[in-house]
């Protein structure tokens, strides 16, 4: 595999960790070895005890531009086209929650990037397309199929994953794609903000409720998700943490989960 040192980025910040995409020479596009660091550096902060949430973003004026055409047609990772196996859809099995600032671009692969995370913040300068059905295979892959509709509609997924047209921020936001729009210089202070309001909860409470939701967009009926809802508040009771948080509340301070 081509080695390209310093194109992502890990820096703490407060309880969030922010990984950043570093290739903004080509919109951060995706080349297999850094898809692998990517998810190593994924799980190096979701096993940090100090860090609560992660924030991905992309240096430059792009957010990930999905895979980097040059160098696959180019045959210099031909054997590691692959890059790893666990899946673009990984951040979504990451027990932490998972914020997308995404400031350009995020196209293919690095749509499947931003859909798959749990909360996505966009400046007015990004441009979302499933750019798989451009170049010539189905518009399906990546997690796609599977996420885009269960995040905007079957009918808006339909119509984005067919005609792979370009998606802006404003847009993006009116149809659910993006949670909202914020200017470029302040995406990133967005992002932490948003950060530190889910560090104020519980953190088992937290970790749960990603999980409870991640298995319940699918559920077989209302009464399974209840019943794991119930099963997550009684594992949730047993920590305690309930204690604390009503105890600050009559106290009329911030909680402390340390």
């Amino acid at each position: 595999m081509t080695e390209l040192p310093g194109s992502l980025i890990l820096e703490r910040s407060g309880d969030a960790a922010v990984l950043t995409l570093n290739r903004p020479e080509r919109l951060n596009a995706w080349v297999p070895d850094m898809q692998v660091r990517y998810f190593d550096l994924l799980e190096q902060a979701a096993a940090d005890p100090d860090v609560r949430v992660i924030v991905v973003t992309g240096a430059g004026r792009g957010f990930c531009a999905g895979a980097d055409m040059e160098v696959l047609q180019g045959g210099d990772a031909s054997e590691d086209a692959r890059g790893d196996e666990r899946p673009q859809t990984y951040p979504m099995t990451i027990p932490k929650p998972v914020i997308a600032a995404v400031n350009g671009p995020a196209a293919g692969g690095g749509l499947a990037l931003a859909l798959s995370s749990d909360v996505r913040l966009a400046s007015p300068e990004a441009r979302f397309n499933v750019a798989f059905v451009k170049i010539g295979v189905s518009g399906a892959d990546m997690g796609t199929s599977h996420l885009l509709p269960r995040i905007v509609g079957l009918g808006h997924a339909s119509e984005l994953m067919l005609t792979g047209r370009l998606v802006d921020g404003e847009e993006a936001a009116r149809i659910g794609l993006a949670n909202r729009v914020v200017p470029a210089d302040e995406l990133l202070d967005a992002a932490r903000e948003l950060a530190a309001e889910i560090v104020a909860n519980a953190p088992f409470g937290v970790r749960m409720t990603k999980e409870v939701l991640r298995h319940n967009v699918d559920a077989q009926s209302a009464a399974a998700a209840i019943a794991m809802e119930n099963r997550t508040q009684i594992l949730a009771v047993q920590t305690g943490q309930i204690v604390e948080a009503m105890t600050a509340f009559a106290e009329k301070r911030q909680p402390n989960w340390d």
